[in-house]
């Protein structure tokens, strides 16, 4: 897939000054900012589900684990 995107002529200059290939930067820009959102998205989750399960105590888990565990 090809994106494309408009830039300032100075800052295009600039990459050309100093031999900057955009192409790997805006790649690997994409993906730190997917895996940022990912991230953020997961912990929320993870808070939610935190919340919901507040209400269960360390030994009513430690219990269901000990289950699932057995059914193995």
């Amino acid at each position: 897939m090809t994106v494309s995107a408009k830039i300032p002529r100075k800052l295009k200059e600039l990459l050309d000054l100093y031999g900057v290939k955009v192409g790997p930067v805006v790649r690997r820009a994409l993906e730190e900012e997917v895996r940022r959102r990912a991230l953020l998205k997961i912990e929320e989750r993870a808070k939610m589900l935190s919340r919901k399960l507040r209400h269960i105590s360390d030994e009513e888990v430690a219990r269901l684990i000990r289950e699932d565990r057995e059914r193995r």
